[in-house]
């Protein structure tokens, strides 16, 4: 075999938009839940960390079977931290109990972070920004906890603790525990959920009027004030942690609605839902995603298609419309699957199928998060089996980051075969390796990068094993950087 490299420009990324054949670019991912012990560690691990590291990798291991290639791991549930942080205390969730360690110390994320990239899956951290206590007292808290030094920092709304998301001390507290995971971990991106004012309870309202008497910031209007104090946070973050890494993403997954059509009837979508973003979390999702303070956003759309009050399609349509150009992923609940409480469609398999199928007629939506792992490894309804055989039959690679500057990086050098052994160098340095992609390509067949069939494998090293290399009138392996932008190929050519 000779070596030659060659340059194949913008024709290399392109998709292959065909029905009966996956997409070449999809993020695939999963939740791990941390908080109440929901995915990870399970109960009888608390406190074992060999038990969790055995958890852990079998869930990687999952995900690394069904072509998935992201996870979105938990790590701050309740002002708590599961990874050694010098500003919070470990979590009770990993422990047992809040501040202490585990019987063999051992940081969660480090591990999660090395064998996640092993597996060529990448970590987006998930974080709750206010909520500190969850089905716990005050009590419980560490002694070094920051309620502890801070108390007039925290409100109590129902049964729960919560920093003030009014106060300055709360949003400087949040960037410095985001700038602190960004600067030490290996992660590909921060990751927020539904939650920053809580759900309303009925007859109660959130206990902010000294806050909005002491920091109105001109506002007369508290809903537009509560607004305002999220948008602040999340504008600050987006900068902390670009300033820090740049191909690091914010992403948020905000419950499914942004707001009903009777809410706004010029942007509101045509659902009847009985919560709301924009007016009953205060969080202002277009806002963010049209200044481009995200850089994604996964709705959790964890309803069937066809829900007379919130329909999946209905739904993944408007959040296509409203997406402003930023990566647009949908939440999916296969933990719905197979419930006899829910509608006929969690009970016929498989409504997942079906929304995947209906997320790919739809050119904006360019993936999926599970919610949750649990559900993945128990296999409901044979969800796998389906993702395995079909839908992920093929590797895919992580969507671009969206960045307003393009950073292609340079192609490999120096391919060559010795045996079974292919090999490579980098010369990419501008923001360092991610992971190399394998192309093979059978004899008599057409190159065609666009076609994640012939993508032979994904990986983080400079060498792989090829079987039968004989059967191949190419091989071909291209570059992913950071930004998970792909370069033009060095070509093997028999």
């Amino acid at each position: 075999m000779k070596r030659i490299s060659l340059f194949l420009g913008l024709s290399l990324l392109s998709l292959a938009l065909i029905s009966a054949q996956p997409p070449k670019r999809e993020l695939r991912a999963a939740w791990i839940a941390t908080v109440a012990n929901i995915d990870w560690p399970s109960r009888g691990a608390v406190g074992h960390s060999e038990a969790q590291k055995q958890e852990l990798i079998a869930m990687l291991d999952t995900l690394q079977s069904l072509n998935m290639n992201a996870v979105v791991f938990q790590v701050r549930p309740t002002a708590d931290a599961l990874y050694y942080s010098p500003l919070e205390p470990l979590s009770n969730w990993l422990t047992g109990t809040q501040g202490t360690d585990n019987d063999l110390p051992y940081d969660p994320l480090a591990f999660v972070c090395e064998q996640a990239h092993l597996r060529c899956i990448d970590v987006h951290v998930w974080l709750n920004p206010y909520r500190v206590t969850n089905g716990f007292k005050l009590e419980s808290l560490a002694p070094g906890h920051i309620y502890r030094q801070h108390p007039e920092w925290f409100v109590q709304y129902g049964d729960k603790w919560y920093f003030d998301p009014a106060l300055d001390e709360t949003r400087r507290f949040l960037n410095r525990v985001v700038a602190d995971i960004v600067s030490r971990y290996d992660v590909d991106a921060i990751h927020f959920d539904d939650y920053f004012y809580p759900y309303r309870i009925a007859g109660k309202e959130f206990p902010d009027d000294l806050s909005f008497a002491a920091h109105p910031r001109g506002f007369t209007d508290k809903n537009d004030w509560r607004r305002n104090n999220v948008n602040l946070v999340i504008e600050e973050l987006q900068h902390t942690i670009k300033s820090l890494k740049p191909w690091v993403e914010f992403g948020i997954s905000p419950f499914g609605v942004w707001r009903n059509i009777a809410s706004d009837p010029g942007r509101g979508s045509k659902t009847k839902a009985g919560c709301q973003n924009y007016d009953d979390l205060y969080a202002d999702i277009l806002l963010w995603l049209e200044k481009g303070w995200i850089d994604y956003v996964v709705p959790q759309l964890y309803w069937e298609i066809g829900k007379r009050v919130a329909d999946y399609e209905v739904l993944a349509r408007w959040w296509a419309q409203y997406s402003y150009g930023k990566n647009l992923y949908i939440g999916q609940a296969p933990y719905q699957l197979g419930n006899q409480r829910g509608a006929e469609a969690w009970r016929t398999p498989n409504e997942i199928c079906r929304q995947i199928r209906l997320n790919r007629t739809i050119d904006e939506v360019q993936g999926s998060v599970f919610f949750s792992m649990n559900s993945l490894m128990a296999n409901r309804q044979g969800v796998c089996d389906s993702l395995r055989a079909d839908f992920y039959s093929t590797p895919a690679l992580p969507p671009s980051a969206v960045m307003t500057e393009q950073l292609m990086p340079l192609p490999p050098t120096d391919i060559a075969l010795s045996g079974h052994t292919l090999t490579w160098q980098s010369q990419d340095t501008l923001a360092g390796t991610h992971r190399y992609v394998v192309y093979a390509f059978p004899l008599e067949e057409q190159a065609d990068f666009s076609n994640p069939e012939f993508i032979l494998s994904v990986t983080a090293q400079n060498s792989l094993l090829i079987d039968e290399p004989d059967r191949y009138s190419a091989i071909c392996v291209t570059e992913l950087n950071r930004y998970k932008q792909e370069s033009a190929p060095c070509i093997l050519e028999n």
